[in-house]
């Protein structure tokens, strides 16, 4: 496995690789990375001749400039997790070398991206396409791999890639849990052990959720999660919403759409998650 941090390096050793032929898979992460990248990594490792991930906290991304200061960023152990993987190219690039200069390109994807994690987050959407377009256009992969836990996003990711024309076959794969149920995410690292006992509650509230489902309404189903998450110690519920899958607005009854999903949004302490659960899918 080989760590190059300039488009320059990325680029002469993707043009050896292609020219053997070889077809590109790219997973793009913010490092932190755990057992979900893992999965998505052996994935690409499996369908293509070569896969590329790349390391990268983007700024454009956060609208909390503490949050930003706070990620965690841990290349050292990232690689070491991608090389047990079998990832052939670890990017990790400087953001003067992702952005010489400032990104003014706006990306409108209304309404999928105007919703939840659009309504409470503005602009995140908006530097997630700036940055992924950039990585796109840097690697030029034929297929990249996304997680379905950040299922706005995989949603805003697809839309950008049709309206730029790309061509990458892009993969939405499933949710890793720890045993207990937590949806894994970089921000687990940052949970007291109080907290990370807390945060249990969300997966299990959704999961009881899909039960209570089958023989009540939308609403009442709603009003299930928003009582149950409440009710949990150290839990603030910024959001919850039951939509269809793949326009993402909120659906009244369960026989409006053949794919419908919960999206879900919570602090546990100072510390935001988020996670979702299908409750119809063809």
């Amino acid at each position: 496995m080989k760590v190059v941090h300039t488009v320059k390096e990325l680029r002469d050793a993707l043009a050896a690789e292609k020219a053997l032929q070889k077809t590109v898979g790219f997973v793009p992460t913010m490092g932190a990375l755990h057992k979900g990248h893992a999965s998505l990594v052996k994935r690409s490792v499996a369908e293509n001749g070569v896969t590329v991930v790349s390391v990268f906290v983007n700024p454009t991304q956060f609208n909390d400039a503490s949050d930003l200061d706070k990620y965690p960023r841990t290349l050292e152990a990232d690689c070491e997790l991608l090389a047990t993987c079998g990832a052939d190219y670890v990017f990790a690039p400087s953001v003067s070398e992702v952005y010489p200069e400032p990104d003014t390109r706006e990306f409108s994807y209304a309404p999928i991206d105007t919703v939840m994690e659009g309504k409470f987050r503005p602009g995140h959407f908006n530097g997630v396409c700036q940055v992924v377009s950039k990585l796109f256009d840097m690697v030029q992969p034929d297929t990249a791999y996304f997680g379905e836990k950040d299922f706005q996003q995989l949603a805003v990711i697809r839309a950008m890639v049709a309206d730029q024309q790309f061509g990458i076959d892009i993969v939405g794969c499933p949710i890793v849990r720890e045993d207990d149920g937590l949806a894994m995410s970089s921000r687990n690292t940052r949970l007291s052990a109080e907290e990370r006992e807390n945060a249990l509650n969300i997966s299990k509230t959704l999961f009881k959720s899909r039960t209570f489902a089958a023989d009540h309404s939308v609403t009442e189903t709603m009003q299930m999660v928003e009582k149950w998450i409440n009710d949990s110690p150290g839990l603030q519920l910024e959001y919850f919403e039951i939509v269809d899958g793949d326009s993402l607005q909120p659906v009244d009854e369960w026989d409006e759409s053949p794919y419908i999903v919960g999206c879900i949004t919570v602090f546990c302490g100072p510390v935001r998650l988020i996670d979702n659960i299908v409750y119809k899918e063809l």
